[in-house]
């Protein structure tokens, strides 16, 4: 599968990637064997980049990442997760996560974008995935936390970074007015951008992809499914859009969009991968 550099720095992700989070139980629950099988079936397909969090299942997204790729050659590969929220034990679990993923909340998560919560959130990781060492990392949705992510958090990658134990850094999140700012005023080398780059969505076209241009630096476009309603040949009802279910507004304009694929020959979920990589200085999608 062809590969993409993210500006000045070592790292080459393939066009696609694999997202971890539905391995972690995203809305209902997937067996090992399934989540196994899901890697596998990428692996077999060419991608070679994979992106986990913490925040996925409450970290079983990255055990079950980690576990799936133990044993293959590890400079075959690129791996990334996310910083800035930490997991530690949950004083009054209810059984069950309330945050989208079905998993028991014996652990909660805990926004932390300070120099020690980074250290600690990266090291909780590699505890979790088996791995010595991270490609990527990204703080993971920031949004109510310009400040202390840009001013501490941020330089904390960089550090790492010029050290040689990361070798790209950036931020990910579901909207792209911050991940701008991103990319002009911090050392970040990339952003994940979930949402806001697809057949329904094309507002980075406003502010991510030109700063990305004007600053040299890269875009991994992400969630080209809109959280599922792109994700069929027809959507129905109740599919999702942006984590809820989608308004019948949405619905309407992908069924329209799935006429134009079929008349076209192709179907609604291939043109949604295919448009993201498309987009300039895209690295690629997942």
């Amino acid at each position: 599968m062809h590969q993409r550099k993210i500006h000045h720095t070592p790292v080459a992700l393939t066009t696609l990637g694999f997202g971890a989070s539905v391995i972690g139980n995203l809305y209902r629950v997937t067996p090992p064997a399934d989540a196994a099988a899901a890697v596998d079936a990428a692996w077999d397909a060419g991608i070679r980049y994979f992106d986990t969090a913490p925040h996925y299942g409450l970290g079983l997204s990255e055990r079950r990442l980690g576990a799936a790729l133990q044993g293959r050659p590890r400079h075959e590969y690129v791996i990334s997760s996310k910083a800035g929220r930490l997991l530690v034990p949950n004083e009054e679990p209810r059984g069950a996560d309330s945050d989208g993923f079905v998993v028991r909340d014996d652990l909660r998560r805990q926004w932390d974008f300070s120099r020690d919560g980074i250290l600690r959130s990266i090291e909780a990781t590699l505890q979790r995935t088996g791995l010595d060492r991270l490609d990527i990392v990204y703080l993971h949705d920031p949004d109510d936390h310009w400040r202390q992510a840009a001013d501490e958090a941020m330089p904390t990658l960089a550090a790492l970074r010029d050290q040689g134990v990361i070798d790209a850094i950036g931020a990910g999140m579901n909207q792209s007015a911050m991940l701008a700012r991103f990319l002009r005023e911090t050392p970040a080398d990339v952003v994940m951008l979930a949402g806001r780059y697809t057949l329904l969505d094309q507002s980075a076209l406003d502010d991510v992809l030109p700063a990305a241009a004007q600053h040299g630096k890269s875009v991994v476009a992400v969630g080209v499914f809109n959280s599922g309603l792109l994700s069929r040949d027809r959507p129905t009802e109740g599919m999702k859009y942006d984590y809820q279910d989608a308004p019948p507004e949405l619905l309407t304009r992908a069924l329209a969009i799935a006429d134009v694929c079929a008349a076209h020959g192709t179907t609604l979920p291939a043109a949604a991968i295919r448009c993201a990589p498309c987009s300039p200085n895209s690295t690629g999608c997942a």
